[in-house]
């Protein structure tokens, strides 16, 4: 089955979010752009739509969650060698936002993690699907 996925998150200030990733390399469809919500390309089918918090309450009854206390997803992207992993991570920390762990180095994978400035948790890794082990 060919799909698409859209993840969708509140943010506080849209236009600093945007710089934000925008610091990133990350761009924006203009299309589905507006003062309520921008959507950020990250990969040929994956999306995140980035919605200012009133306009996501639109689509819930539930709280949004206080990023400061709670974490309610992980996204997880993946990076062609260690040495991306570590230059986007630079670019992260030049563009406002934090390391909340250290490095993790098992080998065949290499991640980091990081929140946005939106206190959203995003993790980017490397990983050498060749030096898995079988079982």
């Amino acid at each position: 089955m060919a799909t698409k996925i859209f993840v969708n998150l509140p943010v506080k200030d849209l236009n600093k979010t945007v710089e934000f990733f925008t610091k990133l390399g990350f761009t924006f469809n203009p299309q589905f752009t507006d003062e309520n919500a921008t959507c950020m390309m990250v990969g040929e089918d994956i999306f995140v739509m980035l919605l200012v918090e009133r306009f996501f309450k639109t689509f819930t009854k539930k709280e949004i969650s206080d990023t400061t206390k709670n974490t309610e997803v992980i996204v997880a992207l993946s990076a062609e060698s260690r040495e991306k992993v570590d230059q986007l991570m630079k670019k992260v920390i030049e563009a406002g936002g934090k390391e909340p762990r250290a490095p993790q180095d098992y080998g065949w994978m290499y991640g980091r993690a990081f929140e946005d400035i939106n206190g959203h948790l995003w993790e980017i890794f490397y990983m050498d699907e060749s030096a898995v082990k079988k079982e």
